[in-house]
């Protein structure tokens, strides 16, 4: 060999061997797997509180990582919250500031970014607005609202319907996606999200069986009366006895209903429970009726004779053991996702949330729904594991929102954020650097009024000791309360000369916090013409 040549051609060799290596290298970033209930209240997660349930395999999450204590909404509705996710921005950014209004598509998602940066997307279960998702390489997610029996999924290649339960069938679309199409050389950011437990709550067989034979302890407030609070809170229509379809919400056959005399609180009760009897299988129907029957006819016989409080609490064990029945069998499935994950080699590089669009009420000031800022509402579960980054039982109760997910998940992935996001990165909180942290209050605005439930619209600010809120459009009232004297939220002292000096505080900040965010005035009457001019 010509020894002026060698050089060249071991140079030659290096190069290709480089190359071939940097083609067939797998590509290490982290997996995201973004786990979401639909209106999953955070007293519902035994991590939280166990009063209620136990919820084991949620819980394994915050075990295994990071549990906190301070999440929330910066808008308290399904589809505003989930568009607040995908795009880490507030809702009067987005577009979509309620259910009614179209989500403005220029938007960029967190998605579509991490598809663009190589990562593998899909996405199952329920998104509960648009029909074909952005940045998602392979989706099958309910049209709206969806059934918790024999759902109808749409997908990539069209609609299918899959006979069972929507919560056991989502899981296993999630685990089919993962065995069979996941591109083992890439990332991937995986949505799994179940309709469970919205409303009418509608249980497995294996667990109402169980469920209608508990028996769960009251709230304190159950018969709040309301009369330290606004004007916002006593005309609120989300009271369990006075509000609540018998029909679809206690299941009561409506001939039972009108039986007894009772005046049903809409024609959507009688409507959306004859719907689901109709979508019942033979055997499924037959499993129901052997079960909700009895129930029925007992109600018959004692409602002549109860009173307005036996009613109520009638109505809220009703109510509980259909909503933790669904709870159950979301708990069980995510059981089933992490068992997967942990036997297929998947569980260490990847970070895992679990979370909520939203809080919920389950009976507390007697109330169910959500929409308003105060906590049970507000406040959302949100649990993490990511092994190596996020230590094992930790806590945090940072003021962190559902606004801050794009933003993490971006830098989970090592990719640069838009600027105009509105959110801030968990990282410095995940790696337990919260000095790197600065925020220290978020900001709430809910618009859907006048609407279902009358919630009247409002703006506010929240950190960690105090809550100030404004309640605005056909009222021009303050409300403030004392997060750690008044953790039930019963006592507005607004007018309280003690609280003087924090008001104005608060008020000044609320001001700033409406400029960082681009809210205001101007907006907020902008989306009020259009409201009306829509309605």
């Amino acid at each position: 060999m010509n020894l002026k040549l060698y050089p060249l051609l071991l140079s030659i060799l290096l190069f290709f061997c480089t190359t071939d290596k940097k083609v067939v290298e797998k590509d290490s970033r982290p997996n995201i797997i973004f786990m979401m209930a639909d209106d999953h209240a955070y007293q519902a997660i035994s991590a939280y509180s166990d009063k209620l349930i136990q919820t084991p395999n949620i819980d394994r999450i915050a075990k295994e990582g990071m549990l906190f204590t301070n999440a929330s909404v910066t808008n308290s509705i399904c589809a505003p919250s989930r568009a607040t996710i995908l795009t880490g921005k507030h809702t009067h950014i987005h577009g979509k500031i309620d259910n009614l209004f179209p989500f403005d598509t220029t938007q960029v998602t967190f998605p579509q970014l991490l598809q663009k940066a190589g990562y593998q997307t899909a996405m199952f279960g329920k998104l509960h607005f648009g029909n074909n998702p952005k940045g998602i390489d392979e989706f099958k997610i309910l049209p709206g609202q969806g059934l918790y029996y024999n759902p109808k999924f749409i997908t990539n290649t069209g609609d299918t319907t899959i006979i069972g339960y929507v919560t056991d069938i989502i899981t296993d679309l999630t685990i089919d996606w993962l065995d069979n199409r996941r591109d083992k050389e890439k990332p991937f950011t995986l949505f799994y999200l179940h309709k469970a437990p919205h409303r009418e709550w509608f249980p497995a067989e294996r667990h109402y069986k169980e469920y209608i034979n508990k028996t769960f302890p009251e709230p304190p407030t159950l018969f709040d009366d309301f009369a330290t609070r606004g004007t916002a809170a006593k005309e609120a229509e989300m009271n369990i006895l006075k509000h609540m379809n018998w029909a679809s919400d206690s299941k009561l056959d409506p001939e039972v209903v009108k039986a007894v005399g009772i005046e049903e609180t809409s024609e959507w009760g009688t409507r959306a429970y004859n719907l689901r009897m109709e979508h019942f299988t033979d055997a499924q129907k037959a499993s129901w009726d052997s079960v909700y029957g009895p129930m029925n006819e007992e109600f018959k016989q004692h409602y002549p004779n109860m009173s307005e409080q036996d009613k109520m609490r009638w109505r809220y064990q009703r109510y509980m053991q259909d909503y933790l029945a669904c709870i159950a069998a979301v708990d069980e499935n995510v059981g089933k996702m992490l068992d997967y994950l942990e036997a297929n080699g998947l569980k260490e590089n990847t970070l895992i949330v679990y979370t909520s669009d939203q809080g919920f009420y389950l009976g507390e000031h007697g109330w169910f729904d959500k929409r308003f800022i105060y906590d049970e509402s507000f406040k959302t579960p949100l649990l993490m594991s990511w092994p190596g980054v996020i230590k094992p039982g930790s806590t945090s109760d940072e003021m962190v929102q559902n606004l801050d997910f794009a933003q993490t998940f971006l830098a989970v992935a090592g990719v640069q954020a838009p600027n105009d996001m509105q959110g801030e990165s968990l990282m410095p909180i995940l790696k337990g650097d919260t000095a790197q942290w600065n925020r220290d209050a978020v900001y709430y605005h809910y618009y859907e009024y006048p609407a279902e439930h009358a919630v009247k619209r409002h703006y506010g600010i929240v950190n960690k000791d105090y809550k100030l809120v404004h309640f605005y459009y056909d009222v021009d009232e303050w409300e403030m309360y004392d997060r750690k004297k008044d953790p039930q939220e019963l006592n507005n002292v607004i007018n309280d000369p003690a609280y003087a000096e924090i008001v104005k505080d608060l008020k000044q900040k609320l001001a700033e916090l409406r400029v960082k965010y681009k809210d205001s005035k101007e907006l907020d009457q902008k989306f009020i013409e259009k409201y009306e001019n829509k309605k």
